[in-house]
């Protein structure tokens, strides 16, 4: 596993743009809220040390995963912001259910981000357990949403 041991959510500031000019969005899944607040949590705490105003830092809920493409066009759309970060997590149970949304989710994500200007973040974490939810979303592997956060102040400088 490309993960083990290591926390990949280590950054230097240094080398990120400066986040103040920037206005954010954060769709967050409802699903897995533990998991998901965590991923919010890792995000917010990184865009606030790089810069961004806490008032430029959008954020709306949707239900699950699945929601997250309507949530982020919506976002895009509506709410003049320079990226989206796009928050789920879905663990594998015991049905092809698992397949069928995390597929879902990538895909409407990828075609945010063909169709629109505004960078999309894919922060969904598909997990085969809670464990490895847990160790992604603050544990053992840091913090994807802090990841997450950091891929967003790059791409919104890229687009200006």
């Amino acid at each position: 596993m490309a993960t083990a041991n290591k926390n990949l959510s280590v950054y230097d500031k240094a080398t990120i743009p400066n986040a103040r000019n920037f206005r954010f969005g954060i769709v967050v899944s409802e699903w897995n809220h533990e998991i998901t607040e965590a991923l919010y949590d890792g995000a917010q705490e990184a865009l606030l040390d790089c810069g961004a105003d806490e008032a430029n830092i959008i954020r709306w809920n949707v239900p699950g995963s699945f929601e997250l493409t309507y949530g982020a066009k919506k976002m895009i759309t509506s709410r003049n912001v320079d990226a989206v970060i796009a928050i789920g997590s879905v663990i594998q149970g015991e049905t092809k259910h698992f397949d069928f949304v995390c597929n879902a989710t990538a895909q409407g994500i990828k075609d945010l981000n063909v169709h629109f200007d505004t960078p999309v973040i894919f922060c969904v974490l598909t997990d085969d357990t809670m464990q490895q939810a847990i160790d992604r979303s603050g544990g053992k592997h840091g913090n994807k949403g802090t990841e997450a956060a950091i891929a967003a102040i790059k791409m919104a400088a890229l687009g200006k």
